[in-house]
């Protein structure tokens, strides 16, 4: 009986301690809510701006997650299945730009597309201050995530079905599409959706690589920023709910459709 008061006692120590950080997150969201009405979010809504930043982002950020499995998936794979020299190096590399502080990433964006082969890409295709900068800036963090999650991914699967898909004469391609990655479709939408939640939110790369021109490369995040540059409050609130129910929805998808022991 003693031993099940002292393990009470820890337990509820560790509930205090975790749900102070519990509470916050529910009193952030909770002042957000209560600080704007209905009529505040239809008048963001209303914005020709805010708008065209909302359909912006929308389509940034699928194209940026799209591009993110696209890179994630084979690099996961390697990662988690397939020893090779520098294996090692690779994976600290795609950390990288999780652990880099957002503004560097932005200026890092910036500085590579001054120089001759940036400047020789740019003269086929515009990309610093346009459209293509909001995606490259958002791709270059939430391909990081994507990878980082197909690789768990792949090292969770168990490999034994491929092994014997190969004894039965597939290549190791044909293994790879009809064993390996159906069986980690789960990682592969939670790849996806992170990464989608990623972009979204992305600020800093953004504001640095893109800028924040209204009707061209202005995006949710930098919407806030500019309607808190000029004193809307209400606007900048507004913005910010609408980003925590596309947020809150994405979350919806991952834990429906993402890793089975996550």
């Amino acid at each position: 009986m003693s031993a099940d008061r002292s393990a009470a006692r820890f337990h509820l120590g560790l509930a205090l301690i975790g749900g102070l950080y519990v509470a916050l997150i529910v009193a952030l969201l909770v002042a957000d809510l209560a600080s704007i009405s209905p009529a505040h979010l239809a008048r963001a809504l209303a914005s020709r701006e805010i708008r065209a930043a909302l359909w912006l982002s929308l389509i940034s950020c699928s194209i940026t997650a799209i591009l993110s499995v696209w890179v994630g998936v084979p690099l996961g794979y390697l990662l988690a299945r397939v020893p090779f020299p520098g294996r090692g190096l690779v994976a600290f590399l795609l950390d990288v730009p999780i652990v880099l502080p957002p503004l560097v990433v932005g200026l890092s964006l910036l500085v590579l597309f001054q120089t001759p082969p940036g400047l020789a890409v740019q003269r086929l295709v515009p990309v610093t201050y346009h459209v293509p900068a909001v995606i490259l800036a958002q791709f270059a963090v939430a391909a990081a995530f994507a990878a980082r999650t197909m690789r768990v991914t792949f090292e969770r699967t168990d490999p034994r079905a491929e092994r014997v898909a190969l004894t039965l004469g597939c290549s190791p391609a044909q293994a790879f599409w009809r064993v390996a990655l159906p069986e980690a479709w789960p990682g592969v939408m939670s790849a996806f959706t992170l990464a989608w939640a990623r972009s979204l939110g992305e600020f800093g790369p953004v504001l640095i690589f893109a800028g924040t021109t209204r009707m061209k490369t202005e995006v949710l995040p930098t919407t806030v920023y500019l309607e808190l540059s000029v004193g809307d409050v209400e606007a900048a609130l507004a913005v910010s709910v609408l980003m925590i129910g596309v947020a809150a929805a994405v979350l919806v998808v991952t834990r429906a459709f993402g890793l089975r022991d996550s």
